[in-house]
């Protein structure tokens, strides 16, 4: 009797991650077919002839388990189980087409509908939302800065995985805080990441911001840890100040975070500034790990509004009594948007800010097809 195929390795993806459906691996002598199961379901067979593979597959906006199968010449088989890996659509991968200019190119359309949102808001607020397929968007007060709020987590997070070239293994303290950070947006977790980086909160922190500089992103500070409480034709998406509030302690801008969004969304395909600007010490796969973090965010923000239909939300929200803060990547089959909406009112934020989110986030839908 012939004996069974090893069973296959797979490279990418990694449990916890996010996966556009692209499955690459290599089999063992013997191998003459793989078989990807989704959730026990059937959904590619390919016939391999050499060591390597690499099969496209649709998968849910959800988590999901795979199981990968090498079937040798007599029918024996071994198998892989990948799991749980978020599935997003093929068309929003960040290695499908060309990557758009950083400021794009402002649509008209979209831009009055902006400034109507934005002017019908009790307060002072910052937006910027782009394409990443086309480059197309719209902004508003897009440079002012606001109280950053809980948004920075997500660049405490990226310094992490840089510092640690790696995932934290599941089950560490590590992991654990992680996830706390981004999933429910635990302060005290981000202070306890912030000493793993830095020794102390404040060594964390100056590491946070020298991350931040070296993308350039010069708008942004953490300020210490939580409290614990046709081109010519065209006109670039506008980065202007209309408006901004008065504060002491950590700040951002729509644009930096829209930035580091879009940056986290390319790295995941080997591309952008977090790629080439940290060689080796952050990869496609911690890029994608965070993407799931995200995708698993638990906290209150507008733009779950967007979420259903095929959509999928990865943001990370931020609030105090004065601020309410959503940023993230909304993926879709037409391709992946970077949408940012900061908020400030000195009497309070509230129900406004999520509905001015879910509206922005809403238009952008509506205007870069669903």
């Amino acid at each position: 009797m012939q004996a069974a195929p090893p069973p296959p390795v797979i490279v990418s993806p990694a449990p916890r991650e996010v996966s556009f459906g692209r499955i690459e691996g290599r089999v063992g002598r013997g191998t003459t077919r793989v078989v990807v199961k989704v959730d026990g379901r059937l959904v590619a067979t390919k016939a391999v002839n050499r060591r390597r593979f690499a099969i496209s597959v649709s998968l849910p906006g959800r988590d999901v388990s795979l199981r990968v199968t090498a079937i040798g010449a007599g029918g024996r088989s071994a198998s892989t189980r990948v799991g749980l890996v978020f599935g997003l659509p093929q068309e929003s991968a960040p290695y499908a087409g060309a990557v758009p200019l950083l400021r794009g190119y402002e649509d008209a359309v979209l831009a009055r509908r902006i400034r109507s949102l934005a002017r019908g808001f009790p307060g002072i607020c910052g937006v910027f939302v782009q394409d990443l397929r086309t480059g197309a968007g719209a902004a508003w007060n897009a440079r002012a800065r606001f109280p950053g709020a809980s948004t920075l987590k997500l660049a405490i997070a990226v310094e992490l995985l840089r510092e640690l070239r790696g995932v934290p293994a599941p089950g560490t303290r590590l992991a654990a805080l992680l996830w706390r950070m981004l999933v429910y947006s635990d302060d005290r977790s981000a202070n306890e990441l912030l000493v793993a980086i830095g020794g102390s909160i404040s060594g964390g922190a100056a590491r946070v911001n020298a991350m931040l500089r070296a993308l350039n992103l010069a708008d942004s500070d953490m300020y210490g840890g939580y409290i614990i409480e046709d081109r010519l034709e065209r006109r670039a998406i506008p980065l202007e100040i209309l408006g901004r509030p008065t504060f002491v302690g950590k700040f951002t801008t729509a644009w930096d975070l829209a930035r580091l969004e879009r940056a986290l969304h390319l790295a995941a395909g080997a591309r952008g500034a977090l790629i080439w600007r940290f060689r080796g010490a952050l990869t496609p796969t911690d890029a994608r790990h965070l993407l799931y973090l995200l995708a698993h965010a638990r906290t209150r923000g507008g733009l779950n509004y967007a979420r259903g239909g095929g959509v999928s939300v990865l943001h990370k929200a931020g609030w105090t009594t004065k601020v309410r803060h959503d940023s993230g990547l909304v993926y879709r089959r037409a391709g992946t948007f970077v949408v940012t909406v900061l908020t400030w009112n000195g009497r309070g934020a509230g129900g406004a800010s999520d509905l001015l989110a879910g509206r922005v986030a809403g238009a952008a839908l509506k205007q870069f097809g669903r």
